[in-house]
C-alpha cells in the first residue's frame, strides 16, 4: 500500500522571516487526513531569513531531529548546549519532561534551509538529552546512512522510539533497495533533487508512505537528497 504526498499539497506558513512547508498538521495548518504517520508527527521544511529565528520556547515528550540543507543554524538550550549545525550534520534533542531552547539563522547574510522532524517518544517523562553528529563523510559514499536509530547502530544517534532514520545523497541510474520487515512501514521524504521510489517519480518536497510491502527500490536519482524513515 502506498500514499503519495506531493510537495504542493503541504501546508504553508509565510511569516516574512520564516517560510515553512508542513507535511503534517502543525500550528495553524490543520488537515485531519495528515496528522502524522505512525510515530512520525512533524516534518517541517523551513527557510529562515538571515539573523532571524525562533526565540526561547519549550517542548516536552518529543524526539526532535534537525537536518540542515543549506546555511547554518545556531542552537542553545536549557541543558547548557550551544552549537552551530551545518549541512551533513544531524542535531537531536529529546525534550523529555521539558526543555527550553532557541534556534536562529547563524548568518547575517545567507538563508538557512532545514528540515525539522518530530517523532513521538516510546515513553513520556524521560530526562532531556542532546546529541549532534557529522555524517558528511558517510554521505559521500552515495548510499543510505543510518542517522538516528533505536540502538545507535553504525555510529547513528540513539533515539527513544522504534524508528530508524536514514539519509542518502544519490545521483545516477544505480538502484538501491531497502527491505521492510513484516509489520514495518516507511516514509520517504525527498529533501532536494528527484528520484524514482517504488516506480514513482518524486521531486523535491514530495513524500511517499509505504505499508505492507517487502522492499523499496530507489533508482534514477538526479542530485537527490533523501530521508527514509523505517517505522514500527
Amino acid at each position: 500500500m502506498q500514499h503519495l504526498r506531493r510537495s504542493h499539497e503541504r501546508g504553508r506558513a509565510d511569516h516574512g522571516w520564516l517560510d515553512a512547508r508542513h507535511t503534517f498538521s502543525f500550528a495553524d495548518y490543520h488537515d485531519p487526513a495528515h496528522m502524522g504517520f505512525r510515530s512520525l508527527r512533524v516534518i517541517n521544511e523551513d527557510r529562515v531569513q538571515p539573523g532571524a529565528g525562533f526565540p526561547t520556547h519549550g517542548h516536552r515528550d518529543m524526539e526532535i531531529v534537525t537536518w540542515i540543507l543549506d546555511g547554518a543554524l545556531k542552537h542553545e538550550d536549557s541543558m547548557g548546549n550551544g552549537s552551530i549545525i551545518r549541512p551533513g550534520e544531524a542535531q537531536y534533542m529529546s525534550a523529555g519532561h521539558g526543555v527550553q531552547h532557541s534556534e536562529f539563522n547563524a548568518s547575517k547574510s545567507e538563508l538557512v534551509h532545514l528540515l525539522q522532524i518530530w517523532i513521538l517518544p516510546a515513553k513520556a517523562g524521560e530526562a532531556p538529552r542532546y546529541d549532534q553528529r557529522d555524517f558528511t563523510n558517510a554521505l559521500e559514499r552515495g548510499a543510505f546512512v543510518p542517522i538516528a536509530t533505536p540502538d545507535g547502530r553504525d555510529g547513528s544517534i540513539a533515539i527513544r522510539q522504534d524508528v530508524s532514520l536514514l539519509a542518502a545523497r544519490l545521483d545516477g541510474a544505480r538502484e538501491f533497495e531497502h527491505a521492510l520487515l513484516p509489520g514495518r512501514h516507511a516514509w520517504v521524504q525527498v529533501a532536494r533533487g528527484s528520484v524514482e521510489v517504488a516506480g514513482k517519480r518524486l521531486e523535491q518536497g514530495d513524500a511517499l508512505a509505504v505499508s505492507a510491502e517487502a522492499k523499496l527500490v530507489f533508482a534514477n536519482a538526479r542530485q537527490a537528497e533523501v530521508l527514509l524513515f523505517d517505522l514500527a
